[in-house]
Parts: structure tokens; C-alpha cells; sequence
């Protein structure tokens, strides 16, 4: 398993997260892409994930729902340009503290057999970001990209040549 790099300079409203998997870019890329990949992943392992819509495309919604026996916690955005292997761009609000947009990237590094996942999300103000931070981000994310890793190594190991392209 890789090891997460998450990053928040001082005085800029910029989070920074970086992970390296053990998959080529086509499988981690559709890993992002896929609804039905991205709910084994996305987020901490104890919520269930319903997606409601998810449309990678430039203009595409998306929304998704994270839920337990006790609570329901919703996000949802929108798609901008074109999401390709290379790059996805989308917006990110938290429904639970409606009016906080965050404009996400994440860039897709081929690594030949391997891929560097670089996330750069920027907030509206540095106290946005700070509560993200300050939210337990950091426990989810590791748990997600743990569940990835693990998503990843089953993959690989059962896929045949060149499957791995997205769909």
C-alpha cells in the first residue's frame, strides 16, 4: 500500500493530496469514473455509498450519498472539461454546509505499471479549508484509498490484458 501525502501550506486556501497505486493510470482512472468502482472505494469503509447520479463529462453532475444505521451525509458538484485519463476537474460541496464550494483536480500520473494519484483542491477562504482539514478528512481519505489500494490488487490480479482500459 502507498502512502498518502496530504498537504496544507499556511496562508493559502489549498489542500494537497498525493497517493501512488499499483495499477496503471486506465484502471485507476476508471476507478474514478466507474459509479460501480467508485462506490467500493470512495470514502471512509464504515458508510455505505448510494450514488444518485454520476456523469463524467464536462458539464455531468454528479451526487452521492454516504450513510450508516444513524445518518446520511451528502455531496454532490459538477464536471468541468473533459475527463479524460489524464485529468477530472468537478466541483465539491458538502450538503452539510451548503455554500462551501470547493473546485477539485486530480491528475493521473503514468507510472508504467504504477499511478500517482495528485489531488489540488482549493476552498473559498483559508477558514474553509481549515475546517476541512479540521473535519477528519484525513481518516477518510486513507481509509478510501486503502479500500482503492485493496480495489486495485483485486483488479489486476483478475482482469485480463489490456481490460483495464475505461469503458
Amino acid at each position: 500500500m502507498g502512502a498518502t501525502r496530504i498537504t496544507a501550506p499556511a496562508g493559502v486556501p489549498f489542500i494537497d493530496i498525493e497517493r501512488e497505486f499499483a495499477a496503471p493510470r486506465a484502471l485507476v482512472h476508471r476507478a474514478y469514473s466507474d459509479p460501480e468502482l467508485l462506490k467500493q472505494w470512495l470514502g471512509p469503509r464504515k458508510y455505505v455509498m448510494e450514488i444518485e447520479v454520476w456523469e463524467p463529462r464536462d458539464g455531468g453532475r454528479w451526487r452521492y450519498i454516504h450513510r450508516d444505521a444513524d445518518s446520511a451525509y451528502g455531496f454532490h458538484g459538477v464536471f468541468h472539461g473533459p475527463q479524460t485519463e489524464e485529468r477530472m476537474l468537478q466541483t465539491f460541496e458538502f450538503e452539510g454546509a451548503p455554500g462551501h464550494v470547493s473546485l477539485e483536480s486530480v491528475e493521473f500520473i503514468d507510472q508504467g505499471d504504477r499511478t500517482l494519484v495528485r489531488n489540488h483542491a482549493v476552498y473559498q477562504s483559508i477558514e474553509a479549508r481549515n475546517a476541512m482539514v479540521e473535519s477528519g478528512m484525513e481518516e477518510g481519505i486513507n481509509d478510501g484509498f486503502d479500500r482503492l489500494d485493496a480495489l486495485m490488487a483485486r483488479l489486476t490480479t483478475h482482469e485480463p490484458a489490456g481490460a483495464g482500459a475505461p469503458r
